[in-house]
């Protein structure tokens, strides 16, 4: 990051430019923030460029294209104005370093972790080859490494014939050494050259240098056009499939599609072979395969990070997010009509400042939009230019009579009072209607429940269900019928990651709970020697933690283990563990509340009196009932909030305690905040006149500052961003008492 100079714009479109990310001959990239607070890299390309009708056409096109990218490898266009005198396209800001920078620092990558890399990589290049786009500089700085995988980025937006890195005049598209030899000999193009970028990332990750000797510039391209690759020191079985994607004939080359199904799929290969990668010449669809059957796509090898990464994001991570906001722009006065400047924007500036045909007008906690409406009207609305609003009705999918009760209440009253305001709001565009559903925690009524939901053309999107585990049954029965579903308390699933895209979960699971507890032993309580204690009566989410704590290299601290056996008989080893051993924290990987009880018993009979931590399933009325005295002390990370205890939930908090004579519970403002945001994700649709369609599509791309927080979301991932999602109680006087978010205890 560099900062900015005074030649540097202080805003691109809706955005506030903070500091230089790089820069190069075709225009600048900065790090730059929304309104909303959410970061984006923003590429602007310098005037000159822009002055060619035939690149601004190009770039007209292929940002277009690059929207509609969608895929968990890829960075997702989160705007962009190509009309401006400056074109400009913003991506999401992804604070990992870049595979360059990760083997260029550490070396090669161990082959399980190339081989998650291939896969994912290649799984990105599909994507964006189905969108009709050619990548044209697959390298290892445009491949950025986060906590889940790595990211594809600069999707070639901003490259046309007239200038690469070799020469301003040639026809020469890429980065020496990672471009194919079609396009080291001005060839025709196609995605058979992202396929042999691939390979040569591939060979760079697994070996630390390039397939076609170090040096650019001529003498890399003869290389790359005439001598084969040197593959040595690539595993065994990674070999024919790298070679595969080097062939010198672009016909020859797998599709990405086959290559990521190659590193996917496992063939047999007798036992001392298990984990052979399929060669690419084994799928149908390539010149010289054999005709036979496509074997079944299987979830990609699990992403294993480099060592050191998860603290290297973290530390961006904490520079990006502390960089002060900008000062504030001088006030001008507006020119009045007529007098030779513009009266207002344009059409198209509108269309991406406002998202998809709306403007927004006020804040507030459910949004206030005029959309910018066509001939047709809104689901539930009447035609354009009645005085009538239109009714949106959105649908709460709760346990009101089971188990979860307590849960499903706290969700009704916080939607009820969030459409009561939003209905309040004077200059609303639009009603909203609720339409209750109990399923009475039973998994064969939620199925019908959803069926009744999804059945119901007024229904425009659904908070719940609201029970702890969202199946998977339910997330596919809501994905039929193409039916958002915004969940706001479950803290696992069985439905795999990444695969509804009608889903949007508000909270980070609980699995993904632990940095909360890492910033509290490394910020609030520093500590020396951590006992991690993974408890094997819950493997899942003690693996879970085990990793997080393992990979985030506590800096000066030394971490212990110690496992907590199945059964009765483990738990004072446990606590003689932590006496010997001089721990001077504990931290408890597992959900079972009265197991965890258990282990305070143990550790408060030896006389313990460090840290003691758990993440939030842990935290029940069997723990508090069960340990007694001996709760006291401990530190939960949890995914809600005590709006009782936040100034930004005062008002909603007392409305409340007004409409229903009590504080509100767990979950109350959370799905007060759900609405809040299906209202503003549903104000950017309503120009289309197929809300419930497309409400699906944008609400993982909508910002809503909420009274508990503001809501963002990866939209490659469609996970929410969690820094201020991971909340910090303490037992005091058998109480939990709310600490706030952990960035801030």
């Amino acid at each position: 990051m560099r900062p900015l100079t005074s030649e540097d714009p202080r805003t691109v479109g809706p955005y506030r430019t903070l500091v230089r990310l790089g820069a190069g001959g075709m225009g600048v990239v900065y790090l730059a923030r929304s309104a909303g607070g959410t970061l984006a890299a923003v590429k602007v390309i310098r005037a000159e460029h822009a002055e060619d009708p035939g690149f601004r056409a190009r770039f007209r096109r292929e940002a277009e294209a690059a929207a509609r990218i969608t895929g968990p490898w890829v960075v997702p266009v989160l705007g962009a104005d190509t009309e401006d005198r400056e074109p400009w396209l913003a991506t999401a800001f992804v604070p990992g370093p870049s595979l360059a920078e990760v083997v260029g620092a550490g070396g090669a990558l161990p082959t399980a972790t190339v081989r998650a890399l291939g896969s994912r990589l290649a799984d990105a290049l599909v994507a964006v080859h189905e969108a009709g786009l050619i990548h044209r500089d697959v390298k290892p700085g445009n491949v950025l490494l986060a906590l889940d995988g790595p990211r594809l980025i600069d999707f070639g937006i901003a490259r046309h014939e007239g200038a690469t890195a070799l020469t301003t005049t040639g026809a020469v598209i890429g980065t020496p050494g990672y471009l194919a030899p079609e396009q080291a000999s001005a060839g025709p193009l196609g995605p058979p050259c992202d396929v042999f970028s691939l390979g040569c990332v591939l060979v760079y990750a697994a070996t630390g240098r390039r397939p076609f000797g170090e040096g650019g510039g001529a003498g890399a391209l003869f290389r790359t056009i005439h001598e084969e690759p040197d593959l040595t020191g690539v595993e065994p079985g990674l070999a024919p499939l790298i070679a595969a994607c080097l062939a010198k004939d672009p016909a020859a080359r797998p599709t990405a599609s086959r290559v990521r199904d190659a590193l996917t799929a496992k063939a047999p290969g007798g036992p001392g072979d298990p984990g052979r990668v399929r060669d690419p010449r084994e799928y149908p669809g390539r010149r010289g395969a054999p005709d036979q059957p496509e074997l079944p796509r299987t979830s990609p090898a699990p992403w294993q990070m480099p060592a050191g990464l998860p603290a290297l994001i973290a530390e961006r991570s904490a520079a990006a997010l502390a960089l002060p906001d900008p000062e504030p722009l001088p006030v001008t006065l507006a020119t009045p009509a007529g007098d030779g400047a513009a009266s207002g924007p344009t059409r198209r500036r509108l269309l991406t400042a406002g998202a998809a045909g709306a403007v927004l007008l006020a804040g507030g906690s459910t949004a206030t939009w005029i959309a910018l409406r066509g001939s047709g009207a809104g689901a539930g609305g009447p035609s354009a230019g009645s005085a009538e609003p239109p009714t949106y009705t959105i649908g709460l999918h709760a346990d009101l009579g089971g188990p979860g009760r307590a849960t499903g209440l706290a969700h009704q009253r916080g939607v009820q009072l969030a459409v009561a305001d939003h209905n309040a709001r004077e200059d609303k565009a639009f009603r909203l209607a609720l339409r209750t559903e109990d399923d009475a925690g039973d998994p064969a009524k939620a199925l019908r429940v959803a069926g009744r939901l999804a059945a119901d053309p007024e229904v425009i999107a659904v908070v719940g269900p609201t029970g702890r585990l969202l199946r998977e049954d339910l997330v596919e029965r809501y994905g039929t019928e193409r039916l958002a579903t915004v969940v706001v308390a479950a803290g696992s699933t069985t439905a795999e990651s990444g695969t509804a895209l009608h889903l949007c979960v508000t909270r980070p699971f609980d699995r993904v709970l632990s940095p909360g507890l890492i910033s509290y032993l490394t910020r609030t309580r520093p500590a020396t020697r951590v006992l991690l204690v993974e408890d094997a009566a819950d493997p899942v989410l003690a693996a879970e933690v085990g990793v997080a704590f393992r990979e985030a290299a506590l800096t000066g601290a030394t971490l212990l283990e110690h496992p907590l056996v199945r059964g009765n008989a483990g738990f004072g080893a446990v606590a003689r563990k932590a006496m010997t051993g001089r721990a001077d924290a504990v931290v408890l990987g597992g959900g079972d509340a009265s197991r965890a009880a258990r282990l305070a018993t143990a550790l408060a009979g030896e006389g313990y009196t460090g840290s003691r931590v758990a993440v939030g399933p842990a935290l029940g009325p069997a723990f508090l009932a069960g340990a007694g005295p001996a709760a006291d002390g401990w530190v939960f990370a949890e995914a809600y909030a005590d709006p009782t205890a936040l100034p930004s939930a005062r008002t909603f908090t007392a409305a409340h305690r007004r409409r229903f004579g009590a504080p509100p519970a767990t979950w109350a403002a959370e799905a007060y905040d759900a609405v809040g945001l299906i209202a503003r994700a549903a104000g950017t649709t309503s120009a289309s006149g197929e809300v419930r369609n497309g409400i699906a599509r944008r609400l993982v791309r909508t910002e809503h500052r909420g009274i508990v927080r503001t809501l963002a979301f990866d939209a490659s991932t469609r996970r929410v961003r969690i820094p201020d999602g991971i909340f910090l109680y303490r037992i005091e006087k058998g109480r939990p008492r709310f600490l706030g978010p952990f960035g801030d205890v």
